[in-house]
């Protein structure tokens, strides 16, 4: 028998945190990333070359690779250098390599995912180059992904500045789909600009596969500050459009004082509550579990638990 398809969207490192578990689980995953990011490494090489931003792929497919630690580790190594290339990560470079030879990001990833022995199939939201753009509720506007989540506004809507063509292959995804995955990670700069592109909504609309969103542990400073779970859902469904979240995995953990203290002074993160009375109007299911670690001083989603309890949600449909 085939395994179930699941396609999920995200970026950055909380994408990369649930794909390390979710991969040990018998499904065909397919990770879309959005392509928006210009900050650091990825926002000079975006610059430099004129393409979609890498550094978020990079992690994915690191994430999902099978191959030797050694190798995986110098993926992620930055020079610390003098010279033009400091602070670049050589995956990024490597991926901007294959992307000049192919003509293609699709492509690139295609390459880099063999070489590092990748068994999920991974996509750019877009091969575009692409502006994201936020508006708070003022009427004022932001242009940048990295400008966004440090301009500290109250965001009422994301959109490209560009018209974003979607990659064929991420719709013939989402029509295959047998689950719909939102990963935990910045809501406003990671997750919506993925589900903001109008093919993927009309895709989304159409299918017939649940939408499972992994809540974040902590709120992100500028983005979601003060927000309970049930406000990440009304994002996402504001963006969504037609559909709305059908499920939603939120963990209950009892979190350590001192660490709660550490976040709130230190980077302006409180635990994401969850307020049961507003999901219950809602009408999404909550799924809730004791889903937090402590990893080296961080708080992180127990990527095994997180990716068992949505395959437990798939099995059952």
């Amino acid at each position: 028998m085939d395994n179930k398809k699941v396609v999920v969207f995200g970026g950055g490192t909380g994408l990369s945190r649930l794909l390390k578990g979710l991969k040990k689980f018998p499904l065909d995953i397919t990770a879309v990333i959005t392509v928006s990011d210009n900050g650091r490494s990825t926002g000079k090489l975006r610059k430099e070359f004129n393409i979609p931003a890498v550094g978020d792929i990079r992690h994915v497919i690191t994430a999902l690779s099978e191959i030797d630690p050694t190798i995986i580790d110098m993926m992620s190594y930055r020079f610390k250098t003098y010279s033009d290339l400091d602070g670049h990560a050589v995956g990024n470079l490597v991926l901007t390599a294959l992307l000049e030879q192919t003509g293609s990001l699709t492509e690139a990833i295609k390459a880099l995912s063999t070489l590092l022995d990748v068994k999920a199939t991974v996509l750019p939201i877009s091969e575009d180059n692409l502006t994201l753009m936020a508006e708070d509720k003022d009427g004022n506007i932001v242009e940048g992904e990295e400008q966004i989540s440090e301009a500290n506004m109250k965001i009422k809507r994301i959109f490209y500045k560009e018209d974003a063509k979607v990659s064929r292959d991420v719709i013939k995804a989402i029509n295959e789909a047998d689950l719909i995955v939102l990963s935990m990670g910045s809501l406003y700069t990671s997750i919506l600009p993925n589900v903001i592109c109008k093919d993927v909504q009309l895709a989304i609309a159409d299918s017939h596969a649940k939408i499972v969103y992994a809540c974040n542990v902590v709120t992100q400073p500028g983005e979601t500050d003060g927000y309970t779970v049930s406000d990440h859902i009304k994002a996402i469904n504001r963006h969504l459009k037609e559909r709305k979240v059908d499920a939603v995995i939120a963990s209950n953990s009892k979190m350590n004082e001192k660490i709660v203290e550490n976040y709130s002074k230190l980077e302006n993160k409180e635990p994401v509550v969850i307020d049961y009375k507003e999901l219950e109007k809602l009408g999404v299911e909550l799924i809730e579990d004791d889903l937090i670690i402590l990893d080296d001083n961080y708080l992180r989603h127990d990527s095994m638990r997180l990716s068992f309890l949505i395959y437990s949600y798939l099995m059952k449909r």
